[in-house]
């Protein structure tokens, strides 16, 4: 029988890091539809993310991505987002988007472009050391199109020289997280295609390197919780990034695709003890053709419902079906949590913690819609410019 005391309990604790850019103009590589009262500065992304977590209370942080999100003053910004009742997040590193990363960033051939991305992730750390933030979350697009066009194990070497020289800039209590993508936008070789790169960079480098796995990133069919499951055990689970995907990686709200996947994750992350570890749990998502602000309330309602199931899998039942080899039994267990409606229990835990039982509800009543679209006239809208 599972504790239902302890399930709000645990519910109450949790916590979704939102993606700055996904309060900007976002798309696809065809189209990217911009739409009325979308921020204008890093100062207005972070005040659409406070409204999240104020109708939410489960999305305190925020993370950065830079260029797109830079200031002259990472401190102020810092103080700008706790007046405001939220926190700088991860920062998160670009080295995709300049004509001189075409064959590459860290694995470039070229040690000149080489040196100008490690300056860019160095650069990155001085802005996590202003900005209090703690994890530095790298994704290289690195890769090639063509056999032959360069040395595979090459890269490789490179790609480890470079993290090595950020890892040892990395201060007490500051973290590595290193991503991994199986393709896109190299056809031939992704630099760091999949966990057990991701895993095998990051075991060399220390404790303060750990995988970041994008629930998007994986062939279909791919078994995430797997790989959950397995980089909790080796203690090398930093972090996720939320999203959903139909075929490749789309970035769609979490949940949306498959929710049943979400809660298998977020079981294999209970059961593992990730819930209430250093595992940072963060959306990545691009909102093109619903509205940001509550796609990403619903998002995070999503990790919730997902989590709550996870949390009212009857382990004791579980574990003594496993043992047993009761195969239908063990799988009804799982399933009889799954199918279980856990939003009466979420609108009893936001009652019980002075929240809106219906964020949703709660964000159209406030008429911050209304406000920022009268508001946010003239000026150059947020987005990465596609």
């Amino acid at each position: 029988m599972t504790d239902l005391a302890a399930v709000k309990a645990a519910l109450r604790t949790q916590a979704v890091e939102t993606p700055s850019w996904a309060y900007g103009n976002s798309g696809t590589r065809f189209k990217v539809f911009a739409q009325p009262g979308v921020p204008r500065s890093p100062w207005e992304k972070l005040a659409d993310a406070a409204k999240v977590h104020e109708f939410t209370g489960a999305a305190p942080t925020v993370a950065l991505h830079i260029p797109w999100d830079t200031v002259e003053d990472y401190a102020a910004l810092a103080e700008f987002a706790e007046e405001h009742g939220v926190r700088l997040g991860a920062i998160n590193a670009n080295t995709f988007q300049d004509d001189d990363y075409k064959l590459g960033s860290v694995c470039h051939p070229d040690a000149k472009v080489r040196r100008k991305a490690v300056d860019h992730l160095l650069r990155c750390v001085d802005i996590m050391d202003a900005s209090g933030s703690r994890d530095l979350k790298l994704w290289f697009a690195d890769g090639t199109n063509y056999p032959g066009q360069d040395d595979i194990g090459a890269r490789q070497d490179r790609l480890a020289e470079a993290l090595a020289v950020v890892y040892a800039r990395l201060g007490d209590g500051q973290r590595m997280l290193l991503e991994y993508k199986f393709f896109e936008p190299a056809f031939y070789t992704t630099d760091v295609p999949d966990w057990g790169t991701a895993y095998a960079h990051c075991l060399k480098l220390g404790p303060k390197a750990q995988v970041v796995v994008d629930t998007g990133h994986h062939a279909p069919g791919t078994n995430i919780e797997f790989i959950v499951a397995t980089l909790l055990r080796e203690g090398k689970l930093g972090g996720f990034d939320f999203n959903s995907r139909f075929y490749a990686d789309d970035d769609l709200m979490v949940g949306a695709a498959d929710p049943f996947q979400l809660f298998r994750i977020m079981y294999e992350v209970v059961r593992g003890g990730g819930f209430t570890s250093e595992v940072a749990f963060m959306l990545d998502q691009c909102h093109n053709i619903e509205a940001k602000i509550p796609a990403i309330i619903r998002s995070v309602m999503n990790v919730q419902e997902a989590t709550a199931k996870a949390l009212l899998v009857d382990r004791a039942a579980l574990a003594a079906a496993q043992a047993s080899g009761d195969v239908l039994g063990a799988n009804a267990v799982l399933m009889d949590a799954y199918n279980t409606d856990v939003r009466p229990l979420l609108r009893e835990v936001r009652e019980e913690t002075g929240l809106d039982p219906d964020p949703v509800s709660a964000y159209a009543r406030s008429g911050w819609a209304e406000r920022i679209v009268a508001e946010r006239v003239g000026g150059e809208q947020a987005g990465w410019g596609a």
